[in-house]
């Protein structure tokens, strides 16, 4: 059954269970809400969380975990003659799972029969034809070993999602039973729902932190990979970015200093647009804007941050960078190219106004006006006041907002890609073509990649670096945010 479904199965179960979680309470009470210890809300919400919130968990970790039991027991049966020489067992596993995938698209297609698919075993030239006509293909060397392990991995998939459904509906069905008959006008149904509230609330602030750990361990183990195999001397101090997926070892030159002094290039430049014109038009609205005009204007400059970067990327493309090329590049000499720092750095300032400006607005108008009338009346004019009490009572915030636009420049692709082009290179002339930290990544795991070469995964170890980097200005940010706020307050 599709998850979707059994989802569906649980909620409908939980919201019966919350009509007759009521009208069991009232009925236990006779009718009158005073003999109830809780609002009759109450005992209905205990009914449907004692419901759904088990089955669901229940449900979300039997999904993360199915994947892994499978693989472990599928990978066994691949033979080490299934694996040619310079692959691995990972990249046979990944055969297997697509050669699975394409038996389910067929069969959903209407290309073959369940009963077809399980019976295939060596005879699959008849089945690439088939797929062939509903657009979907196996690949061109199917070997039998790979297709036996991908009809076993197929029949698991099925047999686990089975077992899956009944548990978790079973799991509802516990749950709906046992808070159905706990229900009566003494049960503490409202002390039971807030602290199972609670306890979600819990869970999904540990979920988002052991994400973020995952995702640290994540990058920690393939980066630890990616050093046993180059030297990382070469990597973090080494000038010249030239992988090669030709095979020959050695061949490749991985070092991060080109992509790192492009990343702080172009986020450079990014911020020495959209910080002043932010910060500026943050005061314009805040401390001189009448509400006519800065319910304009807000609106207006905050549409700047729902243009899709692909937009802001082909702007760079098509209007910035032939501009700046005819009209500062080429007359000074320094550069033919439409694709520069200066291009993707404009572009990107652009993007980040309302970051700064959105922000640094709200900052300032959460100032005490106190702190104005106390400045205004000892003698100081109005653009004193701003300078010297509104803007240093505000100034964690501000720097909170311009941390946040640091974050957004250094963590950008599309405009990078389109405006700045890809050539990994240490310049201090801005109207030439340099790339980036995330151009890099993307362009590492794209296509047909072996994860156990160094050309992929220098990607986790330039995804660690940049979080190492991220890190420390939001340290910095912090420290610099706890020391003024100090000195104001």
């Amino acid at each position: 059954m599709p998850v979707l479904w059994i989802v569906l199965i649980v909620l409908a179960l939980g919201g019966v269970g919350y009509m007759l979680g009521r009208r069991r309470a009232m009925a236990s009470a006779d009718g009158d809400v005073r003999h109830l210890h809780s609002l009759p809300t109450y005992y209905g919400s205990n009914v449907a969380l004692l419901t759904i919130a088990p089955a669901l968990l229940f449900m979300g970790l039997w999904l993360l975990m199915q994947p892994i039991l499978i693989e472990r027991q599928i990978i066994g049966l691949i033979p080490e003659s299934a694996i040619a020489e310079g692959s691995s067992r990972s990249l046979v596993m990944s055969d297997v799972r697509r050669v699975a995938e394409g038996l389910d698209t067929a069969v959903a297609q209407g290309a073959m029969t369940p009963d077809q698919a399980d019976s295939i075993r060596t005879e699959f030239t008849d089945v690439r034809e088939r797929l062939g006509r509903v657009g979907v293909a196996l690949g061109s060397n199917v070997r039998p070993e790979v297709l036996r392990a991908a009809q076993h991995y197929r029949g698991l998939q099925a047999r686990y999602s089975a077992i899956m459904t009944v548990l978790v509906l079973a799991v509802a069905v516990v749950g709906f039973g046992y808070s159905y008959l706990q229900t009566t006008k003494d049960f503490r149904a409202r002390n039971v729902v807030e602290t199972g509230i609670k306890s979600l609330l819990i869970l999904a602030s540990t979920i988002a932190i052991l994400t973020t750990v995952g995702i640290i361990l994540s990058m920690l183990f393939e980066t630890r990979n990616f050093f046993s195999q180059y030297s990382w001397t070469n990597f973090f101090f080494g000038t010249t970015w030239s992988p090669s997926f030709s095979g020959r070892g050695g061949a490749s030159q991985l070092g991060i200093l080109p992509l790192l002094w492009g990343t702080l290039y172009i986020s450079v430049v990014a911020l020495l647009v959209a910080v002043p014109i932010g910060l500026f038009a943050a005061i314009y609205m805040s401390e001189y804007a009448g509400p006519k005009m800065r319910a304009i204007a807000k609106p207006l400059i905050e549409i700047l941050a729902g243009i899709p970067t692909i937009v802001y990327g082909l702007f760079a493309l098509i209007t910035v960078g032939p501009m700046l090329r005819d009209y500062f590049a080429q007359p000074l000499g320094l550069g033919e190219s439409s694709a520069s720092v200066m291009t993707a750095g404009v572009v990107m300032g652009i993007m980040l106004i309302p970051f700064v400006s959105s922000l640094s607005d709200d900052i300032i108008n959460a100032v005490p006006q106190s702190m104005r009338d106390g400045s205004l009346g000892l003698g100081a004019t109005k653009s004193e006041t701003i300078r010297q009490v509104v803007i240093p009572a505000a100034l964690p915030g501000v720097v909170g907002a311009i941390l946040l636009a640091a974050s957004r420049a250094i963590g950008e692709t599309m405009i990078v890609v389109l405006g700045a082009g890809a050539a990994a290179r240490i310049s201090l002339n801005p109207f030439e073509a340099m790339t980036t930290v995330t151009v890099k990544i993307v362009s590492q795991l794209t296509g047909d990649t072996d994860f156990a070469s160094p050309e992929t995964l220098v990607a986790f170890a330039l995804g660690l670096t940049l979080f190492v980097i991220t890190l420390g200005l939001n340290v910095l940010a912090l420290y610099i945010v706890r020391k003024y706020r100090e000195q104001y307050e």
